[in-house]
């Protein structure tokens, strides 16, 4: 059966992460970025013949986490800092947040990868209820910039 698809890039997110497991690279340093995603939005036509509204991210009734899925992107990955949640310095970011000197946020793991599975999984949910199920992320793609991507289908 086929779908109808339609992708939206957001972007603009500064973002600064490491990854503490990467002991061999310069990724366990702490690293920044102008992090963007791409979104791959499928599903069936609405009554204006679109998968999705490109606009529907800051218009949408729905919520991520409490705030419009757009408002979150930008809460997530605006001027942040990711960690890890097992970080071995996870204290020292806690505090450094509590200091004022990080906006921080935890996640599971940190990376492209994981970024991009993240994001899938809380846009789908998103997406489930602001359109009943009729539309879904097939696929999301985060960049570090415009040579290094990951993605989670």
């Amino acid at each position: 059966m086929s779908k109808f698809q339609s992708t939206k890039l957001f972007d603009g997110y500064s973002t600064c992460f490491r990854q503490w497991r990467a002991e061999d690279t310069h990724c366990k340093f702490l690293h920044g970025y102008a992090v963007s995603f791409r979104v791959w939005f499928e599903g069936e036509l609405d009554h204006r013949n679109w998968v999705w509204d490109f606009g529907g991210m800051k218009r949408s009734k729905g919520k991520i986490a409490d705030m419009s899925p757009k408002d979150y992107f930008a809460w997530l990955l605006d001027h942040t800092t990711i960690v890890a949640v097992d970080d071995p310095y996870l204290k020292t970011f806690e505090q450094m947040h509590e200091d004022g000197i990080i906006q921080l946020r935890i996640l599971a793991n940190t990376g492209c990868e994981k970024f991009a599975e993240h994001l899938y999984n809380v846009i789908n949910i998103f997406l489930l209820h602001e359109t009943d199920g009729r539309v879904k992320a097939s696929k999301v793609e985060v960049y570090e910039h415009e040579r290094n991507s990951a993605s989670y289908e």
